[in-house]
């Protein structure tokens, strides 16, 4: 039986992402976050307006998606709590969030200069995407969506089907988020109808390097 309840969280499965950006200054930052989604060849990302990441994509327009994998949980949740906004807003602070200037250092990842934009990839991750920021829509009560047109992408040979641009989705294996814990080990559960629309070569699955 459904019953009417105010749901207080809405990630019904979302793949968790670290944004790489940099500030005015140069400086880097890198946040985690899971209200990304795309369409085509674009992102769009949503943000707390008052988060470091926010600021940066507003004022430098440009960013990196890396897309983690199941493995990086443990760095990805060092990250959780720590803003590199200082002084930390009452909102976070209440929440148990602190400052912290090197996140990258704090979650044990690396910083890997990108190609086209000025904002760090992490090199752990084996999915980058190079952004540029196109435009940014108020979206909700002190939220913003970010709309990032993808540049270039990174992503481990391992991870391609042999000969194509096409990732192996078993050989693919996210981190996603299902309502404020993580999950990952996703199997496969059929073939779809729209990935043999999408021509997807589906003889050749698994057999990335």
């Amino acid at each position: 039986m459904h019953v009417n309840t105010p749901l207080k969280v809405h990630y019904y499965g979302s793949a968790v992402v670290l944004l790489g950006t940099r500030d005015e200054e140069g400086r880097p930052n890198v946040a985690p976050m899971s209200s990304a989604w795309w369409l085509g060849q674009s992102a769009m990302l949503g943000m707390g307006d008052r988060s470091q990441t926010a600021r940066n994509m507003r004022a430098v327009r440009e960013c990196t998606i890396n897309l983690v994998p199941s493995a990086l949980a443990d760095a990805v949740d060092r990250l959780a709590d720590l803003t590199a906004t200082d002084p930390v807003p009452e909102a976070k602070a209440a929440k148990g969030y602190r400052f912290e200037a090197d996140k990258f250092g704090a979650a044990g990842l690396t910083a890997q200069a990108g190609e086209l934009v000025g904002a760090p990839r992490v090199a752990e991750c084996p999915i980058q995407l190079e952004c540029r920021i196109t435009a940014v829509h108020p979206f909700g009560k002190g939220c913003s969506a970010f709309e990032a047109e993808i540049l270039r992408s990174h992503v481990d040979e391992s991870l391609l089907v042999p000969g194509t641009a096409y990732v192996d989705p078993l050989a693919w294996d996210p981190l996603v988020m299902k309502f404020c814990d993580y999950f990952g080990e996703a199997r496969n559960l059929r073939e779809s109808t729209l990935a043999r629309n999408w021509r997807m070569p589906r003889g050749r699955l698994g057999r990335a390097a």
